[in-house]
């Protein structure tokens, strides 16, 4: 079957076409692979300062043209963070272990560990949990709070309702002082500007120590609420001369985690945890809380369990680069080796480097073959040997050039030795047929 006898120009135009088609495929696949995701995280807290955290993160990886990026939802409080990601509406959330409905969320990282406080003002007879009975305690962000609360009057056996009163940050240093509250509990991270800001509720000065009511049953409320562990808050942590606690003080703590969907792709989580890990220690300069960024804990029995992606992370089965595209590496020059099949039969098809009459060089000469048989007179051979000349040197010309096409020497001798022979046999024949009316 010989190829279509198309014009050169529109064989050119129908190959350049081919291969701008592929080229642009594997851009356009490339590119599409190695695009930035971005994924939505709510998140919320009454001073702002979890926004700003975490905007500070989104920024830097922006920065650092990482793979994953973060649009930022300031959901207002913790509680409304925690909402929106139970109702599906953002892909990550910063949430607290006590805070919201958490079946659907997998940790990522830990962002900062919660510790309760409970701070009474200086001068205050109230120095244990069991004191609070029948005095009021202001509970600053009290819908984030109500579970501490919960567990708190479980525990100690406080009336609830009567005790525990919501108070606004704005209203919490008034409400203080006037003895509207014999104390206040907030929770908080132990990071300056946090621990400065208790600080400013109670009256200043070198004799006004303010009171931190230890919580003795922490232990135990742990045992039966997970979201809560026992901790020990160092002695000085609130103010270093004199130490307020004058002793490691027993409290209760909650972590404040970054939490994935579980149905969201454990490659995405693994390379947000990874980068998230990475930026933390470029960010330590800027402030020293993103040092409290930690791996949560890895145990089967974890009170949020960990994504796969980001277990892979800190479990250290995270696929190498040979694990993850080894596959591809190995088919790739397979699939290349098909194209290139395809091309070339494709090359052959529209006729690139035949001749324009649609023949190659030994398809003409095996033609020749036919005519030599069917050859009628020494006239018709003679022409027919000036044809095979004429095929040989144009194709000893083309292999002079370098022409990797020409046929080579060897090939093109032997087609020329058998049509040697066909024309010597036809000459005999011709002779021979005189001879053979005259006897007739």
């Amino acid at each position: 079957m010989t190829s279509l006898n198309f014009p050169l120009w529109l064989r050119f135009v129908v190959l350049v076409g081919v291969v701008g088609l592929a080229a642009g495929a594997g851009l356009f696949a490339y590119r599409y692979y190695t695009r930035p995701v971005t994924l939505s995280v709510a998140v919320g807290s009454i001073d702002g300062e979890a926004a700003k955290a975490m905007s500070a993160i989104a920024s830097r990886l922006a920065t650092t043209n990482a793979a994953v990026r973060l649009k930022v939802v300031d959901s207002g409080t913790a509680l409304e963070a925690a909402n929106a990601f139970a109702a599906g509406k953002v892909d990550l959330a910063v949430v607290r272990g006590d805070v919201g409905d958490l079946s659907q969320a997998r940790a990522v990282v830990i962002v900062s560990h919660m510790v309760v406080l409970i701070v009474a003002p200086p001068g205050s007879s109230v120095d244990s949990m069991d004191k609070l009975k029948g005095r009021r305690v202001g509970v600053i962000s009290a819908s984030a709070n109500a579970k501490v609360v919960e567990v708190l009057s479980k525990e100690y056996g406080l009336d609830r309702q009567k005790v525990f009163k919501d108070i606004a940050l704005t209203d919490a240093r008034r409400a203080l002082q006037s003895k509207e509250v014999a104390a206040l509990l907030v929770v908080i991270p132990l990071a300056q500007k946090y621990l400065s800001l208790v600080r400013g509720l109670s009256q200043q000065g070198s004799k006004a120590l303010p009171v931190l009511i230890p919580v003795d049953s922490a232990a135990a409320i742990a045992e039966t609420e997970p979201a809560f562990e026992s901790f020990d808050v160092p002695k000085g942590t609130l103010r270093g001369a004199p130490p307020v606690p004058d002793d490691d003080l027993t409290t209760l703590r909650t972590s404040l985690y970054l939490v994935a969907n579980k149905k969201l792709g454990s490659d995405l989580v693994a390379t947000l945890t990874q980068t998230i890990m990475n930026v933390r220690r470029d960010l330590l300069a800027e402030d020293p809380i993103f040092g409290q960024i930690t791996a949560p804990s890895t145990d089967q029995d974890a009170y949020l369990a960990l994504h796969p992606g980001a277990a892979a992370v800190y479990n250290g089965t995270q696929q190498s680069f040979m694990d993850e595209y080894g596959n591809w590496i190995y088919l790739t020059p397979m699939a290349l080796g098909a194209a290139a099949t395809v091309l070339a039969a494709a090359w052959k098809f529209l006729g690139f480097g035949a001749p324009l009459t649609g023949q190659g060089p030994l398809d003409s000469l095996y033609a020749l073959g036919r005519r030599i048989r069917k050859a009628g007179s020494e006239a018709e051979l003679l022409e027919i040997e000036e044809e095979i000349d004429a095929i040989l040197g144009a194709q000893r010309a083309r292999t002079a050039r370098g022409d990797e096409s020409a046929v080579d020497d060897a090939t093109l001798n032997v087609a020329a030795h058998r049509l040697e022979g066909l024309i010597h046999d036809r000459r005999s024949m011709l002779a021979k047929k005189p001879a053979v009316a005259s006897a007739a």
